[in-house]
């Protein structure tokens, strides 16, 4: 499908105005010096979903997993620049890229997501270092501010994937998720395990032939298996979290940003009512890696790799929804 559009934005710039030299500094990437980029390739994601009346087996949750195949495609519509005028600083300019996110399993069309990257630059008021921003729009019924910073690893320097748990935790009174360290007041259950078993609350393991307990588990081991025999020839890191004030940048990055905005809003049917919400996603953190690599074969390529967890509320728990994927 795509985006079709020679949109680009014609502000004019005003005096004294922030106007970065590359106004999609550590967003480059993604587009190199193109108008239009589209990457494709496959993935993995995986969703504790509510369960109402026993429709999906006898759990109030069922967890969902799919081998996906996906289509991530962005567009440049910076032109001169996104306007922001200021009033308590000199306006300033920002980078944007369009985007356009499909993905699908052996069911069919999966997730829908049309948005926008930007990039801001460094600002006094609030006093913020060079940010990046993505702005998406889901069908199910939520928009998401993400921001956080751009990092451009050393030469030759390769990303370090963490591990990510699929694990839910408890939340606290408000429905607010507990500090997420992956060891806060865990709750397993069965079907964590043994995914090459049928179970009634879990996808059918014919529809995930090949997935085994390990990479259920953690998830990232999609994305460090698709990176054997290759060698590193530059990456950038892009983190981003609908959290403020959050702890997800390095400790270098002074100071993590950003201290203010962002955050996710939903419909009313997944905020919900009285006792609990629905299935309110709570919570989003994501880390983007775009990488310039040479395989054993001596072929160079562009690569990109992202690994998302969104926190759903229901029932007490905050549920992980855990996406991976790894895109040329």
């Amino acid at each position: 499908m795509g985006i079709e559009t020679n949109f680009k934005f014609a502000h004019k710039h005003t005096a004294n105005a922030v106007v970065p030299t590359d106004l999609l500094g550590p967003l480059r990437g993604l587009v190199d010096h193109h108008h239009k980029k589209k990457w494709t390739g496959t993935g993995f994601n995986m969703l504790w979903r509510p369960n109402h009346g026993g429709a999906s087996g006898p759990q109030d949750f069922f967890l969902e997993l799919n081998l996906t195949k996906e289509t991530l495609e962005f567009t440049d519509i910076s032109g001169t620049g996104v306007a922001n005028r200021g009033f308590d600083q000199s306006d300033i300019f920002l980078g944007a890229l369009g985007y356009l996110q499909e993905i699908s399993d052996v069911k069919g069309a999966q997730h829908f997501e049309p948005g926008v990257w930007a990039s801001a630059p460094a600002t006094t008021n609030p006093t913020e270092p060079t940010t990046v921003v993505r702005m998406g729009s889901i069908p199910h019924g939520t928009t998401i501010n993400l921001q956080g910073v751009g990092l451009q690893l050393a030469a030759g320097t390769g990303p370090k994937i963490d591990p990510t748990t699929i694990t839910p935790f408890q939340t606290v009174t408000g429905g607010v998720p507990n500090k997420d360290d992956g060891q806060t007041a865990l709750v397993h259950f069965p079907e964590e395990l043994n995914v090459q078993t049928a179970m009634p609350s879990r996808t059918s393991p014919a529809d995930v032939k090949g997935l085994d307990d390990a990479h259920l588990d953690n998830p990232n081991l999609f994305l460090t298996d698709a990176l054997s025999g290759q060698t590193f020839l530059s990456t950038t890191v892009l983190l981003v979290t609908s959290e403020v004030k959050s702890t997800l940048a390095p400790p270098n990055s002074t100071p993590p940003a950003p201290d203010i905005g962002g955050g996710t809003d939903s419909i009313a049917f997944l905020v919900g009512g009285t006792p609990t919400p629905n299935a309110n996603p709570a919570r989003i953190t994501a880390t983007f890696w775009i990488e310039r690599v040479r395989d054993s074969d001596g072929k160079e390529f562009d690569q990109l790799q992202y690994t998302q967890r969104v926190l759903l509320n229901f029932n007490g728990l905050s549920w992980p929804h855990v996406s991976v994927a790894t895109l040329r």
